[in-house]
């Protein structure tokens, strides 16, 4: 038996606590079990409760439990759903009674190690504000082409306690994609190789401030090889800190030594070959500068574990993006329509934005504490028009009529002309629709007057900058009704003149 695994011991015949009903809860119950743990699962859903209890779960509600806290200090362990922030009540008072806390990473961390489902796998870090769910996809695809038994998990999907008891077959390396939520929660992880792709703004109201949203981050370069994103002023300025014994770099422009670049129509190797071709950079999908950088932090974490150059370009080559990633939806009249509604903060956003030279672009929704003013002020010489909808329309407003004042500015919104909050100081014009809309029916309102400002060439570019949940499901609801929307126009909707 590993001494990770008589480290875990402890947990045989105790009571542990889940905080969290939804995917990422659900996946630590079998592995608890399994450990021989006596699991109770909290959350403020009832209904997601009522579903685990009907399979044999115990579960309490979080206001139930919170009104005992006697019943908080009989947990051994409480691990937390990613979501949970550290001042959650349920957490601080576990917190309070002494009780430790992890996430669900960091007991899948430990799980792995302990050996109680076979050998260790490598695990292959990909964190960054932008660029993670498409860096750890491309990463698959090239562990796949080089035939090792793979699985990307995490944050894109499969929760990574799933992924380790996965048979058929075994994976030996995980491409792990991890949120700053996660590695907050994970403090023992320790990767064959971690990226941070590029950190900016953002969920800094679950943070609490840009240095402990670094921070977190930074658990990415805590294994055997650290990579950072040179062209990425945060990213980069983490390199003289790096705890790895190993940490190198990757830039869109040619590689020094210990680098990985671009070069003559290339991805070329100068950290762990002397500038050997990976993969032409013609052939990556996406294409454009975001894309060529996430090809390069794949190749780089592949590298790490040996991967061939062969294997980079077929993967590379194979790859598929995935939806609601900068993805074309629909040409109208010579007008574009993309859907970038994975841009959920501003500096997703630039990158969709600034692939193109005339963009009306569709933004709003919950910025999380983030600033816009820096992105409008960069991308303001590309923009024909905007459209904005969501919970801070007015920052978006007001941050373009300061930096882009000659920008025809459209805000879509919903009830009575005298209950919406007007937009001061803007000449934005406001389009009021019945309290009772429908999301699907806004967007559909949202893309024709984007249409209306266009002309042919231009692109109407779906870039949010900001969190779908004031008014979708999730980012994907929101790219999927702006796409249903597109199909429903018709070439009498472009370029209709402004009122």
């Amino acid at each position: 038996m590993s001494e990770e695994r008589r480290g875990l011991d402890w947990l045989r015949g105790r009571s542990v606590l889940v905080a969290g009903a939804g995917i990422s809860g659900r996946a630590t119950i079998e592995p608890l079990e399994d450990l021989g743990a006596l699991v109770t699962v909290t959350d403020s859903d009832a209904s997601a409760l009522a579903a685990l209890a009907r399979l044999g779960t115990p579960t309490i509600l979080i206001d139930e439990l919170l009104a005992d806290p006697i019943r908080i200090a009989g947990f051994a362990l409480v691990v937390a759903s990613p979501g949970f922030r550290p001042d959650a009540p349920v957490l601080a008072a576990a917190a309070g009674e002494s009780v430790p806390v992890w996430g669900d990473i960091e007991l899948a961390w430990r799980v792995d190690q302990s050996g109680l489902y076979g050998r260790p796998r490598r695990w292959l870090v990909v964190t960054g504000t932008n660029g993670k769910t498409t860096t750890t996809s491309m990463l698959h695809s090239i562990l796949e082409a080089a035939g090792r038994p793979s699985l990307a998990c995490g944050n894109i999907g499969l929760p990574v306690l799933d992924a380790l008891r996965e048979t058929s077959p075994r994976p030996e390396v995980l491409a792990v994609e991890l949120s700053s939520f996660q590695l907050y929660w994970a403090p023992s992880v320790r990767p064959a190789a971690g990226v941070i792709l590029n950190i900016a703004e953002d969920h800094l109201d679950w943070h609490g401030g840009m240095q402990a949203y670094i921070d977190a981050k930074s658990r990415a370069l805590s294994g055997e090889v650290a990579v950072l994103g040179l062209d990425d002023a945060v990213a980069s300025s983490l390199f003289s800190s790096s705890p790895a014994p190993r940490t190198l770099g990757f830039r869109l422009g040619v590689p020094a030594p210990g680098e990985l670049g671009i070069e003559g129509g290339y991805l070329v190797d100068r950290a762990f070959a002397d500038g050997e071709r990976l993969a032409p950079a013609q052939g990556v999908t996406p294409s454009g500068p975001a894309g060529l950088m996430d090809a390069l932090a794949a190749a780089s974490l592949a590298r790490a574990v040996d991967v061939t150059s062969d294997a980079i370009t077929q993967g590379l080559a194979t790859h598929v993006v995935g939806p609601h990633r900068a993805a074309p939806v629909g040409v109208v009249r010579g007008v574009t329509f993309v859907d970038d509604s994975k841009a959920t903060n501003p500096h997703a956003a630039r990158s969709s934005i600034l692939a193109h030279e005339r963009v009306v672009w569709i933004a709003g929704g919950l910025l999380k504490g983030a600033r816009v003013d820096d992105l409008v002020e960069e991308v303001a010489g590309r923009l024909v028009g905007a459209v904005l909808l969501g919970q801070d329309t007015q920052e978006f407003a007001q941050s373009l009529s300061r930096h882009a004042p000659e920008v025809p500015v459209v805000c879509v919104e919903t009830g009575d002309d005298e209950t919406v909050i007007p937009v001061p100081q803007t000449a934005a014009i406001r389009v009021v629709l019945p309290s009772d809309t429908d999301v699907d029916a806004l967007m559909g309102v949202v893309v024709r007057e984007a249409a209306a400002l266009a002309r042919t060439g231009d692109a109407v570019v779906l870039a949010p900058a900001a969190a779908s949940l004031d008014m979708f499901d999730n980012y994907g609801h929101r790219g999927c009704s702006f796409t249903d929307a597109v199909r429903g126009l018709g070439e009498s909707d472009i370029s209709r003149k402004l009122r």
